[in-house]
């Protein structure tokens, strides 16, 4: 498995993904907007990596592809800072794996990847966060080191599990 930055090759894949997740009321491409050309899209992702042009309460944030054998497979995107929604609810690293590739271990694989990038980023400690009825993804978070930290949230986020990682 490789990650890597989404590039302008990556197009017909990688909204073939965004529909194949959207039908599933997930996204693979984040903050995509349809009626935006692809190379602008490529623009607001780098930017996003750069740390420029970030709308309100948005973190700069890498935007991994996860590929093997040429397929894309998944994303696993990387905020490089928490601010305090994401210290709450989203956390540094999320991850998506396609439908047809679910069940391989390439969600274990991509956030044990992700981590090592999140350490080359000078994060010491990633915040990752899930549904608390998603068992795969806590599963995956618990064998890539996840330590489920305590409970802080009520209401609509009480939903959700919050792990620490140390990398």
């Amino acid at each position: 498995m490789e990650l890597r930055l989404l590039s302008e090759s990556d197009k017909d894949q990688a909204l073939l993904a965004q529909k194949e997740l959207v039908a599933e009321q997930f996204n693979f491409l984040l903050s995509y907007d349809a009626d935006v050309d692809w190379t602008e899209y490529l623009e607001k992702v780098e930017d996003t990596r750069q740390g420029r042009n970030l709308p309100e309460g948005y973190v700069p944030a890498t935007f991994f592809l996860a590929e093997v054998g040429g397929d894309l497979v998944g994303r696993v995107p990387i905020r490089h800072k928490l601010n305090p929604v994401l210290r709450t609810v989203g956390g540094h690293i999320g991850f998506a794996v396609r439908p047809r590739s679910r069940r391989r271990g390439y969600a274990q694989e991509m956030l044990k990847c992700a981590i090592v990038e999140a350490k080359r980023l000078g994060i010491d400690n990633v915040l990752v966060t899930c549904d608390r009825g998603n068992l795969g993804s806590k599963t995956v978070i618990e064998r890539c080191g996840g330590v489920e930290a305590p409970q802080t949230v009520d209401g609509c986020m009480a939903n959700k599990v919050r792990y620490w990682i140390t990398t």
